[in-house]
């Protein structure tokens, strides 16, 4: 028996079809931290963020263009503190200093940001969707390592899931939403 282009895409359609059903999963390591956010306080807050890729990582300026939009996303919408002003660095190290006149410095260290696709996983030929890791470090005045540093994995995705670059920055604030807000 022979398949034709046409009777496997439209068979591949179908199975697609049939099998979306996404998913979101989040893990804290180690688990339940305090909460990060604290959006009733009157706080000034310093966000850094940087990127720390792995070294076979694709697409580094577009996934670091995505991490921007949406970690300023997040902060912007007011849920976490009432005013962050966000930037980005370059430090490595996990001393910082809490920059004068804030009152907590929050370090954001995104080490996986992407789209994710697996073949023949399932019965739904096509499994994927997107993954997040965020490392977090809070730091407070007159101390430059961080209290109780942590991880977020923010999984979304499933059977029949195809996700690409464009929902990469909801998706890191929906991650950081997950991670830093109060549980």
């Amino acid at each position: 028996m022979t398949l034709n282009r046409s009777s496997f895409a439209a068979g591949l359609a179908t199975a697609l079809l049939c099998a979306c059903a996404a998913t979101t999963q989040v893990t804290l390591t180690p688990p339940a931290p305090a909460p990060v956010c604290q959006p009733q306080a009157a706080m000034k807050v310093s966000v850094l963020w940087r990127t720390r890729w792995r070294a076979d990582q694709k697409d580094v300026p577009e996934r670091e263009a995505a991490a921007a939009q949406g970690i300023q996303r997040f902060f912007a919408e007011g849920a976490c503190f009432q005013s962050a002003v966000v930037a980005r660095t370059e430090a490595a190290g996990s001393a910082f200093d809490v920059p004068a006149g804030s009152d907590l410095l929050v370090v954001l260290t995104v080490r996986e940001l992407g789209p994710v696709v697996r073949l023949l996983s399932s019965a739904a030929l096509v499994e994927g969707g997107t993954e997040v890791v965020v490392d977090v470090a809070v730091h407070r005045p007159g101390q430059r390592e961080p209290q109780q540093p942590f991880s977020i994995r923010w999984q979304d995705g499933g059977p029949g899931v195809v996700k690409g670059v464009q929902t990469l920055p909801a998706d890191l604030a929906a991650a950081l939403k997950a991670g830093l807000m109060a549980r």
